[in-house]
């Protein structure tokens, strides 16, 4: 029987009718069913461009909203009997605009970002052109098995 991933999705209160959590897991979870990952915990937290601009600013030195931030804790999690990844952070209002920018849907775009910010907790980035290769390679085949069409190259 396969490990159940245990992962937490709390959403700002002024969002809270715009956004599908179980979506949201699911999004995380088929990450890490394709990198192995089964039985993981992660959060995924929804929040509003002045909170994502201030953690932008105080963890990255950058004085503007982003996205999406992943924060890697990576621990084995006593109470959770599971080893916690760390926190996906989203913004909401960045996520509605690159949707529309996108010619996509909102909930579309907030698993992609989902998928995104879980392969950073996983060791992913795209500094380099060869690492953002594997990573939007591994995020569009993620994104597929979903049945989630988005264009990540925008």
């Amino acid at each position: 029987m396969a490990e159940r991933s245990l992962i937490r999705c709390e959403v700002e209160g002024a969002y809270q009718n715009e956004v599908d959590t179980s979506a949201l897991r699911q999004a995380a979870s088929a990450c890490l069913k394709q990198l192995e990952e089964e039985g993981s915990a992660l959060s995924v937290i929804l929040i509003g461009d002045q909170r994502m601009q201030e953690l932008n600013l105080r963890y990255r030195g950058v004085d503007r909203s982003t996205d999406v931030l992943a924060f890697t804790v990576d621990f084995q999690d006593p109470d959770l009997e599971a080893r916690y990844l760390g926190d996906v952070l989203i913004s909401v209002p960045r996520a509605k605009a690159q949707a529309a920018d996108r010619n996509h849907d909102l909930q579309a775009e907030l698993q992609l970002l989902v998928v995104h910010g879980t392969l950073h907790l996983l060791g992913f980035d795209h500094l380099e052109e060869a690492e953002k290769e594997d990573m939007f390679s591994c995020q569009a085949e993620i994104l597929d098995q979903l049945g989630v069409e988005v264009d990540i190259k925008a």
